[in-house]
């Protein structure tokens, strides 16, 4: 008989899990999955997916605006958010079941339940039955935080915000990360009265200071209010269902809606890990070394449940490594240089390499240069809003170091533009590259 029920248990059925489940099956490893909620994880059920098609769905609001510009003669406009919120869930519902048939068709064991780790090599599942297994990975991911104040509970976060009856009239969004930000696009643009409330004075704090503060100039010229410094003190809920955020050091708030954008922390409560020897840092993420394995020899983790780089992209990487190097006899570790990521703001930030004040940091002194142009779709339309695309160079080798931007299509742009940073080309490889005119991307090879 064999020693262990199966080769594989992964917790978690998420960007990173589903990868690591079906590579390593594909190997022939014997694996089961076990997931409490939805598969498909947050991404794809709760996050980046279902949030760029409402960022999509907004951004109609200034297209039909801007259509009479170009000629376009409409009638009466009216937006309906049932119709956009269903078809979003639709959607979401067929992409769980793609996720779900990769496993199936990998010959994956999915238990629909909560499991935890009771053993270096066993896991119990809420149904009460463990199961042994040669390698457990855990990947839970991570979830919202919500203050610890009175009334919080009257809040929602990113996790419910995409089910909620009806658009509100007004919205309170605490916290000025990218989660913050993209809401206060997506419910700025169908119309909704925005308050982004943060407790520091600053939004997108590790974001290129000149690009972040481009934003807040867009945002605030929409119509978005900011209001900074300010902590919750508590939250009341009145009988006709509105809402009143107290603050401790600002006048208070009167809402529709309170989501909770203040950050995510890994999801290791209860499983049941520190029990059985694996390390957790002081956020409770799981410490795990470059293989991905934790102090515990037969454990391992990836993605947001190690607090390394919370991006979906990061967590795939990670667990075709774990299984390429645990099942394939493969082995390679992931690189985490040079990692591309995007805000899908209004409009949109992209990023990749080091910001200005990093590479000062680290250099000492660097090259800077930039593009601020209004894009030509804004000159027609009458909308002043103007974008803004940097190259941070280093001062002696000209390798460029960073690309930072703010526009229409920017992550689309800077996707290509990371391949670059990766390969680390110079500013004058840049200047050797023939524009492609018109385009906004054209700029990046224009800058002196």
């Amino acid at each position: 008989m064999a020693e262990f029920d199966y080769d594989l248990f992964v917790i978690g059925a998420g960007s990173g899990g589903v990868r690591a489940a079906r590579v390593a099956a594909a190997y022939g490893a014997k694996v089961a999955v076990a997931e409490e909620h939805r598969v498909g994880g947050t991404c794809v059920i709760r996050g980046c997916v279902p949030k760029k098609m409402l960022v999509y769905g907004s951004h109609f609001a200034e297209d039909l605006h801007d259509a009479a510009r170009y000629g376009w003669e409409l009638g009466d406009i009216r937006f309906d958010w049932k119709t956009l919120r269903d078809n979003v869930n639709a959607d979401v519902d067929r992409l769980e079941g793609l996720y779900t048939n990769t496993l199936d068709n990998n010959k994956v064991e999915l238990f629909h339940e909560r499991a935890t780790v009771s053993g270096p090599n066993a896991v119990t599942l809420a149904s009460g039955r463990t199961i042994t297994a040669r390698f457990i990975l855990i990947a839970t991911g991570a979830w919202p935080v919500v203050p610890d104040v009175p009334g919080a509970e009257h809040g929602i976060t990113s996790n419910e915000v995409f089910y909620i009856d009806e658009l509100p009239k007004r919205v309170v969004i605490a916290g000025a990360g990218y989660i913050a930000n993209e809401f206060a696009g997506i419910f700025h643009a169908l119309g909704s009265k925005v308050t982004v409330v943060n407790r520091s004075d600053q939004i997108l704090r590790g974001y290129d200071e000149q690009i972040r503060d481009r934003l807040f100039q867009i945002s605030t010229q929409k119509g978005i209010e900011f209001i900074f410094n300010a902590s919750f003190e508590k939250v009341e809920k009145r009988e006709d269902g509105s809402l009143c955020v107290h603050f401790k050091d600002h006048p208070k708030c009167d809402t529709d809606l309170l989501l909770f954008a203040i950050g995510r922390s890994p999801k290791t409560g209860g499983l049941g890990l520190e029990a059985v020897g694996v390390e957790l840092n002081d956020k409770g993420a799981i410490v795990v070394d470059e293989d991905n394995r934790s102090s515990v020899p037969s454990i391992y983790a990836v993605g947001d449940v190690t607090d390394r780089v919370q991006l979906t992209p990061v967590a795939i990487r990670e667990g075709q490594a774990f299984a390429d190097t645990v099942f394939g006899e493969k082995p390679h570790r992931v690189d985490y240089g040079a990692i591309p990521s995007a805000v899908f703001s209004n409009p949109p930030m992209a990023g990749v390499g080091l910001t200005e004040r990093q590479a000062r940091e680290q250099f000492g002194t660097v090259k800077v240069f930039t593009s601020d142009f209004r894009p030509m779709r804004n000159v027609l339309a009458g909308r002043n809003e103007r974008s803004l695309y940097k190259l941070v160079v280093h001062p002696e080798t000209d390798v460029v170091l960073g690309i930072h931007m703010i526009s229409p299509d920017a992550p689309e742009i800077l996707q290509a533009a990371a391949i670059a940073v990766k390969a680390g080309l110079t500013k004058a490889q840049f200047d050797q590259t023939i524009a492609l005119h018109p385009s906004m991307a054209e700029e990046l090879v224009l800058m002196k």
